[in-house]
């Protein structure tokens, strides 16, 4: 019994050594990690950080410095196409609220009051988005080169597609009634859709993300309006 006693306050004794030595070499190695991460975060913070780019399918990954990677980002600069979408969409935009303004006095059914008062809601903020991008981004001159042929200041809105004609707008303000919502649900369906053969346009050759993201915005809203007002007419 007293042996046993012995070889187990021995193998006590030997354990405690060994379990100081691990923690004293894992503290060591903890230490050590800590410092080689907050090297790093300084050269993160000193912006010698380096930078891996994924490479395409198929290529490895390549490592860039910082000024490396600044050039290496895509340029969004805008170009005529998005200049030409957002000039015509704004003007494409305030017919829809002139032919919207009509409603409350003239319209027979609840819902197209409703409707009118959405697309009112939803297009002067958007008129407001656009101009406020023009202002950051001025159109090129006429005659610069990089302006998109016939989308200069003065070309004609009522080219656009969906607009309505200046005697279809007469026709509407002077109808009452149920002939009123008939009318309106006709002229703003076409409207719409032509809104989205403007858009498409702008996705498909236009460069800037801000005007993708206002044309992305013109197809979700007014895809889910014509097919409410095809519903209701």
């Amino acid at each position: 019994m007293d042996m046993a006693k012995d070889l187990r306050g021995r193998k006590a004794s030997t354990a405690r050594p060994l379990r100081l030595a691990a923690a004293t070499a894992t503290a060591g190695l903890l230490l050590t990690l800590t410092a080689c991460q907050d090297d790093g975060a300084d050269r993160a913070d000193d912006g010698r950080t380096p930078i891996v780019a994924p490479g395409r399918p198929g290529e490895k990954s390549r490592t860039l410095s910082p000024e490396q990677a600044a050039k290496a980002k895509p340029d969004d600069s805008p170009n005529a196409a998005d200049h030409a979408y957002v000039q015509r969409m704004i003007e494409h935009h305030r017919q829809a609220l002139t032919m919207s303004e009509l409603a409350p006095e003239r319209a027979a059914a609840d819902p197209v009051k409703r409707l009118a008062e959405r697309i009112t809601a939803g297009q002067k903020p958007e008129i407001g988005a656009m101009q406020k991008w023009l202002a950051l981004h001025p159109a090129p001159a006429a005659g610069s080169g990089t302006a998109a042929p016939g989308h200069g200041p003065g070309h004609d809105h009522a080219s656009m597609p969906g607009m309505a004609t200046e005697q279809q707008l007469r026709e509407l303000a002077d109808a009452r009634g149920a002939d009123f919502d008939r009318l309106f649900l006709k002229l703003m369906t076409a409207h719409h859709e032509g809104a989205l053969t403007m858009a498409g346009e702008a996705l498909a050759g236009g460069n800037n993300p801000a005007v993708e993201e206002m044309a992305n915005e013109v197809v979700a809203t007014q895809s889910a309006e014509i097919h409410r007002m095809r519903t209701m007419g």
